[in-house]
């Protein structure tokens, strides 16, 4: 048993087709098949008879005049159908560490929880309260936990993760000062406890 196909052919002609005659000057036939006008006008099309739009599709290059770079840039955008993307795990958004900063731990403990650990720790040096809080880290800290947020503050705010920005690479240079400034107080902590 065979069975037929509700589907057009691919050199059948175009069932819109406005009825007119092909659009090469002096041809007699009907322009029954279309194709379009440049690559900027892909919606716009001439109309053909089979034989022209035959020799039309031979001479047509979509990338002609186009340099090499956007010859690239345009088969980059076509894997993904030139619909905006954004790096894996991110959902496109960029969230500002600056804005996620909680200097005075309101968020994680609470105002209450919070006072009840200031009376049991140490109080932070004066010269570190802005290093600490450039690193988002409480007083005392280790070493390990000072490593930690290190890597991930530096793999967050690295310009090659942030596609070049100015901006993240100045938070990075604070974020290493930072790291500097208080592995050289744990350093001397332990070196005067031992």
């Amino acid at each position: 048993m065979t069975r037929s196909s509700s589907r057009p052919r691919a050199y059948a002609p175009d069932p819109d087709a406005p009825g007119r005659p092909c659009d090469i000057t002096d041809c007699p036939h009907s322009g029954v098949y279309r194709a379009p006008k440049s690559r900027a006008e892909l919606n716009s099309y001439w109309w053909f008879c089979l034989d022209h739009v035959r020799a039309y599709n031979s001479s047509w290059d979509f990338y002609k005049g186009m340099t090499p770079g956007q010859i690239e840039a345009e088969l980059r955008a076509d894997t993904h159908w030139h619909r905006p993307s954004w790096p894996l795990g991110t959902l496109g958004a960029r969230i500002d560490e600056a804005v996620l900063r909680d200097p005075n731990h309101v968020l994680n403990a609470g105002l209450a929880g919070r006072a009840r650990a200031a009376a049991q720790e140490p109080e932070m040096p004066r010269d570190l309260r802005e290093p600490m809080a450039a690193m988002g880290l409480a007083w005392p800290v280790t070493l390990d936990v000072l490593k930690a947020r290190y890597k991930e503050l530096a793999k967050l705010n690295h310009p090659d993760a942030n596609g070049g920005d100015r901006a993240a690479e100045e938070r990075l240079k604070t974020i290493n000062l930072a790291y500097a400034a208080i592995r050289s107080r744990i350093g001397e902590t332990h070196e005067a406890a031992g």
